[in-house]
């Protein structure tokens, strides 16, 4: 008697990945929907001949939305959104691996996968003028005002200007590489009047200014490395009179005259002059034609 036995397969396997705990290392700067881990890293197998389905899912608060996998059927992760590494440099993910479709009422057997995911800072940011204030709230966006300061016309000042509300000085917001800044005037000084130290910022003067107009000067900082990542700023340079002497009023006491019964604002008069109008005046040397 010839007896065919036929051996029906139980779903009494689970999903095995290849690799239980992985690391990769994702630039700030790459771009969305470039694939940061492979297909090849992630996938299971089953010892069943069942088809995989996955799930990717974040476990640190903040960072999710950020990476996602092809499809159900397909773990490939890719990057979802632009990378901030002001915001945070390290999630975890962890990768499902069932042998049944979310939500079968047959058995299910899973097996997980944890991914670290550490981002790199990237040259993103141009040059920040210090201080500068913040626009938005992830504060990726600082800018800062205008510098200010003072010369005496006809006079070449041998030290670096004073300005407020402070010296020029730009810094590289991305703090991991802190490219070098080199400083250059860009406008607003046809004369060459003044110059910038492409190291230090500082201000000098190359030659007298022998007009009392402002300068604004157009004042560049540039990444060494990466000359277009660069930032401009404005300093305004005032050119004013020479001011070594105080004013002093021409007579140290003035006698005047009213008479009662006057109505407001009427004149007071000179002691001893009852039609000249009483004037106080003063002079300043500095100033001889004012």
């Amino acid at each position: 008697l010839d007896i065919q036995v036929t051996i029906l397969n139980v779903n009494d396997n689970s999903p095995v990945f290849t690799q239980t705990n992985l690391t990769a290392v994702v630039p700030e700067d790459t771009k969305v929907n470039a694939v940061v881990v492979p297909r090849g890293n992630l996938s299971a197998s089953d010892a069943d001949p069942d088809i995989i389905y996955y799930e990717l899912t974040t476990i640190v608060t903040g960072t999710d939305g950020y990476f996602a996998i092809k499809g159900v059927n397909n773990p490939e992760i890719y990057l979802q959104k632009a990378l901030d590494y002001e915001k945070f440099n390290l999630t975890t993910l962890v990768l499902y691996a069932r042998d049944r479709p979310v939500g079968s009422l047959e058995v299910t057997n899973t097996a997980t996968a944890t991914i670290n995911i550490y981002i790199e800072q990237a040259d993103t940011k141009p040059p920040w003028f210090l201080p500068c204030t913040f626009i938005n709230m992830d504060k990726s966006i600082c800018i800062s005002s205008r510098y200010t300061g003072t010369v005496n016309i006809y006079e070449i000042s041998m030290k670096p200007l004073i300005l407020e509300p402070g010296p020029i000085y730009a810094i590289d917001p991305d703090y991991l590489l802190n490219e070098k800044i080199v400083y250059s005037i860009v406008g607003g000084d046809p004369d060459k009047v003044f110059s910038v130290d492409s190291d230090t910022g500082n201000l000098t003067m190359n030659k007298a200014a022998t007009s009392l107009d402002s300068y604004l000067l157009q004042v560049m900082a540039t990444q060494v490395n990466n000359i277009q990542k660069y930032s401009i700023t404005s300093v305004e340079i005032k050119v004013v009179s020479k001011n070594n002497h105080p004013p002093y009023f021409k007579t140290r006491i003035y006698n005047g005259t009213v008479f009662a019964g006057l109505d407001p604002r009427s004149f007071v008069f000179q002691a001893g002059a009852p039609s000249t109008p009483l004037m106080i005046t003063a002079e300043d040397d500095d100033f001889p034609n004012v």
